[in-house]
């Protein structure tokens, strides 16, 4: 019998060279409606991209050492289909846009890789943080380093489409926009 993952109409993911790890669902997880909950999502895009981080070159530890972080000063997610107890995901993040003095960009996917489907897209607008002051401040020369774009991500994330690239707006249209109903 031939075992064969299922055939995604879609590639999995809309950016190349994704930073990944995989996740199954647990019971403290999943909220009052019997599926995973909405803050869930923000833990596990946390987690995500702290680990990348870490691998870029910028792990906790030499954060808290050089007394500089980055901090969130937006978040904006599309959940687009539940995530149920048991169920393993696929997480991918990208850094998609950086300054090299003060904010960068991170984009993230959430797929479920029993059946391909997209869970959650979100971006995450970040800047850097003295962390004796809790005021922005200029990246260090590591962050310089470590938060840099990728280019074959810039180009691919430029070739999306408008409602692709801004995620966390209604599917109507962006603020400001008129919709062509």
């Amino acid at each position: 019998m031939n075992h064969l993952p299922p055939r995604l109409n879609h590639p999995p993911l809309r950016l190349p060279l994704a930073f990944t790890s995989t996740h199954q669902v647990g019971p403290q997880e999943i909220d009052e409606y019997a599926h995973v909950n909405n803050a869930v999502y923000l833990q596990w895009l946390d987690r995500i991209a702290w680990t990348h981080a870490a691998k870029l070159g910028t792990p906790l530890a030499s954060c808290l050492a050089m007394r500089r972080g980055m901090a969130v000063r937006h978040t904006r997610i599309d959940y687009l289909e539940a995530a149920l107890l048991g169920d393993n995901l696929l997480l991918a993040t990208w850094l998609i846009a950086c300054d090299g003095r003060l904010r960068c960009t991170r984009r993230f996917e959430i797929l479920r890789l029993g059946d391909g489907k997209r869970v959650a897209d979100a971006e995450i607008e970040y800047f850097c943080l003295n962390l004796d002051t809790g005021k922005p401040c200029r990246f260090p020369s590591e962050f310089t380093k470590s938060y840099a774009v990728i280019p074959e991500v810039a180009a691919a994330y430029q070739q999306l489409p408008p409602e692709l690239r801004h995620v966390g707006y209604s599917r109507g249209g962006l603020p400001g926009q008129g919709t062509n109903t």
